[in-house]
């Protein structure tokens, strides 16, 4: 019991990065082990696994819509796995360094999301893959994981990341290679992972760039009106206590002098100041 304590206590604590990392790697080895527990009573859990994934033929997606979540969390073997998650765990990490674990949470999601939605559009409307729709299903956290890195490269596109060998690169052409290689091994195999990988990187671009960047600008328009204002009422004031010292001293003209020795411009000011 101290042992799932434990776990349950260690995930509670969890920031949000190491929560979705948790959560992918429970998945898997709850999948593997219990394929081996059936395996010994001639049980097949694949069938288990197929209601997980995503099929692209939107029938099976109207009878197992969940799959448009937890297709996201399941792999097909430890090196996706593997490879999934040192993604996540670099992009995640540069991603709450500049950006909160709400964003994070709604960028794995709904980049997941945009990801099966476009591998499911893919298959039926793209000539050469139609005729594989039938079969075609979608696994693994890469629609999510590139979502994230997609948008912290967005954010931050100049940030530079030392890879050994090669020396400081970019975020923003570490993405574009990225995307690039993903776009050219369409026809290479794996279509719909690609597919799927691209819908998630578009994800990732546009929601830092029409909600985060907008937010961020109209943050600082708030603030530049702030400042108008306090400038504008500190002007104001600066103007009415100088008429007000002018006042004075007209008044004071008057009670040496008498009215007559106002000149026109004071009278004028006077009169002014009496109508507000």
């Amino acid at each position: 019991m101290n042992f799932f304590n434990n776990i349950k206590r260690e995930f509670g604590t969890a920031n949000m990065l190491n929560k979705l990392i948790y959560i992918n790697v429970f998945s898997f080895l709850f999948l593997n082990i219990f394929s081996v527990i059936f395996s010994l009573f001639l049980i097949d859990i694949n069938s288990i696994k197929e209601h997980l994934m995503l099929p692209s033929n939107t029938e099976e997606v109207i009878k197992q819509p969940w799959s448009l979540v937890t297709y996201m969390f399941i792999h097909d073997n430890f090196i996706h796995l593997i490879f999934n998650l040192i993604w996540l765990h670099f992009g995640g990490k540069l991603f709450l360094q500049y950006l909160n674990q709400k964003q994070l949470l709604y960028t794995y999601i709904l980049g997941g999301l945009s990801g099966g939605i476009l591998f499911i559009i893919a298959f039926n409307y793209l000539p050469a893959l139609i005729p594989f729709s039938e079969n075609a299903k979608a696994l693994g956290a890469s629609a999510s994981v590139l979502a994230i890195f997609f948008a912290i490269a967005t954010h931050i596109p100049n940030y530079q990341v030392n890879i050994p060998f090669i020396g400081y690169v970019k975020l923003k052409h570490i993405a574009l290679i990225y995307i690039t290689l993903d776009f050219l091994n369409i026809p290479s195999g794996n279509a719909g992972g690609h597919i799927a990988h691209l819908g998630g990187a578009i994800f990732g671009f546009f929601y830092i760039k029409k909600f985060i960047h907008r937010s961020v600008k109209n943050e600082k328009n708030q603030f530049y009106s702030y400042l108008k204002n306090i400038f504008n009422f500190q002007k104001s004031n600066i103007k009415k206590n100088y008429k007000m010292k002018e006042i004075d001293i007209i008044l004071e003209k008057i009670s040496k002098s008498g009215y007559n020795s106002l000149t026109k411009t004071e009278k004028e000011l006077l009169f002014k100041s009496s109508k507000k």
